[in-house]
């Protein structure tokens, strides 16, 4: 079981506001394959660390992967809820087997006139991930 505690130490690696375009949505407007929602999302990873220094050979994580994974969500059909698109980013963020939780936000900047975004946050902890 994770321990989210205040007395237990974590790295958090960020990955923030990364822009993509993808194919999502209910709105009718939202199923032209031409006109892709643009999407932020942002992903923090926890990784639990033990007590003293940091140590760079097992601390270090490599978060390229799951940015060209993000990369690739213009080339995916559509989908038409964000749950969808965040659980398949959850799924990505726990193929590290040391991240003990992940938050993942996506929103769409564009949908509506009176708001910055509308979109939906998550956050999971490994032991509450069942996958697919």
């Amino acid at each position: 079981m994770i321990d989210l505690s205040p007395n237990a130490d974590y790295l958090r690696v960020v990955l923030k506001d990364v822009v993509v375009e993808a194919r999502c949505g209910l709105h009718p407007w939202e199923r032209f394959p031409e006109r892709p929602n643009r999407l932020k999302i942002s992903v923090d990873l926890f990784l639990r660390l033990p007590p003293g220094r940091l140590d760079p050979a097992k601390n270090f994580v490599d978060y390229d992967s799951l940015r060209d994974f993000l990369r690739s969500f213009p080339s995916r059909p559509h989908v038409d809820l964000l749950e969808t698109l965040v659980d398949d980013i959850v799924g990505k963020c726990f193929e590290d087997p040391r991240i003990a939780a992940c938050r993942v936000s996506v929103l769409k900047p564009d949908i509506f006139n009176e708001t910055d975004a509308a979109g939906i946050e998550v956050f999971r902890t490994r032991e509450s991930w069942t996958g697919r």
